[in-house]
């Protein structure tokens, strides 16, 4: 990020100071003042520059690079000011310039690819937690959240141990009805079908992340598995569906998610690993960015209030919205 604030000319002598900002994990931001004079003229303020490096290992990876602690006023201004910077470039890197906004995310669902579509629900998210190159973001109230860029996508995850135990945590964690009862970003949420007794199609809606925008609603295929054996998890699988019957409407504008959902493993009988993983698209990004950022910590108080609702429910049956809803092939049909 480069800012022009006035010429130089032939003949000026020029002065470069250089400082530290700030450091994220795995790269630092340096900002450069250009100042230029002739003669015994005072310094012009000519240029200034944001730069970021990362810092490599002899392998050519990145390594971590320390914190640091800020100088009161100026340098704690800069230090803020380079979040700042950080955000908008997260959000020009993966909304602005995002190539998913050139294909649907979105897949159409019918009862004659249900099938197929839950498969690929749970494959990708097993496959998101297979990888084990992510990086520790930000960690409050042992709520921790970790980042994962690969192949121009942005992934985040968030994990926590919870005192209740896996099965209860599955279940209450299946109906996205009540994730409203924890989640801010889940204003409402409303079972449009129970395709079987392992899948579910949601219809959710999400506040609106400025004063004067509007909300955005989801339609989410939501594919719950419990575990084979002790070595699997519970899952808890979520991707953007289209249906006929529930077209955008002018009130929210219409959101995708790629992939997400929990993944919940028994680390002993009472205690409980929670992880949340999300593949982030441009519906999605605006409600983590700041927290990714460093501007905020929502994704803690989100999760905190999580374990509280389980810890408040782990004696309460849960129940799956009832099988009684279905969307016959015949409402699925487009007047050509």
């Amino acid at each position: 990020m480069f800012h022009f604030r006035g010429p130089s000319h032939i003949g000026d002598r020029l002065v470069l100071k250089a400082i530290v900002n700030n450091t994220f994990k795995q790269s630092m931001e340096v900002g450069v003042c250009a100042e230029a004079y002739q003669g015994g003229e005072p310094l012009r303020h000519i240029n200034s520059a944001f730069m970021t490096f990362e810092v490599l290992d002899s392998d050519r990876k990145p390594s971590t690079v320390p914190r640091i602690r800020p100088e009161p006023v100026d340098g704690k201004r800069r230090y803020q000011e380079a979040v700042a910077r950080r955000k908008i470039r997260l959000d020009r890197k993966y909304i602005i310039s995002c190539k998913q906004t050139e294909v649907p995310v979105s897949v159409p669902w019918d009862p004659s690819n249900q099938m197929y579509l839950s498969y690929n629900n749970v494959s990708a998210l097993k496959l998101m937690d297979t990888r084990n190159n992510w990086v520790l973001s930000s960690e409050k109230n042992k709520v921790r959240l970790y980042t994962l860029e690969e192949n121009h996508m942005l992934c985040f995850k968030v994990e926590m141990n919870v005192s209740v135990a896996a099965e209860q945590t599955f279940h209450l964690l299946s109906d996205l009805r009540r994730r409203k009862e924890w989640d801010p970003h889940y204003e409402d949420c409303e079972d449009i079908n129970q395709a079987d007794e392992e899948d579910t199609l949601y219809r959710v809606a999400a506040p609106s992340v400025s004063k004067w925008g509007k909300g955005q609603d989801f339609i989410l295929l939501a594919s719950r598995r419990k575990p084979c054996d002790a070595r699997d998890p519970y899952l808890i699988a979520l991707r953007s569906v289209t249906l006929p019957t529930h077209p955008p409407t002018e009130d929210y504008t219409r959101g995708e998610v790629l992939c997400a959902g929990f993944t919940i493993w028994e680390e002993s009988s009472t205690v409980t690993k929670i992880t949340y993983y999300n593949q982030a698209t441009p519906g999605v990004l605006p409600y983590i960015s700041t927290d990714i950022a460093g501007l905020s910590s929502s994704f803690s108080s989100a999760f905190s209030a999580c374990s509280h609702f389980l810890e408040a429910n782990k004696d309460t049956p849960a129940a799956l919205p009832p099988p009684a809803l279905k969307i016959s092939m015949a409402s699925l049909q487009v007047d050509e």
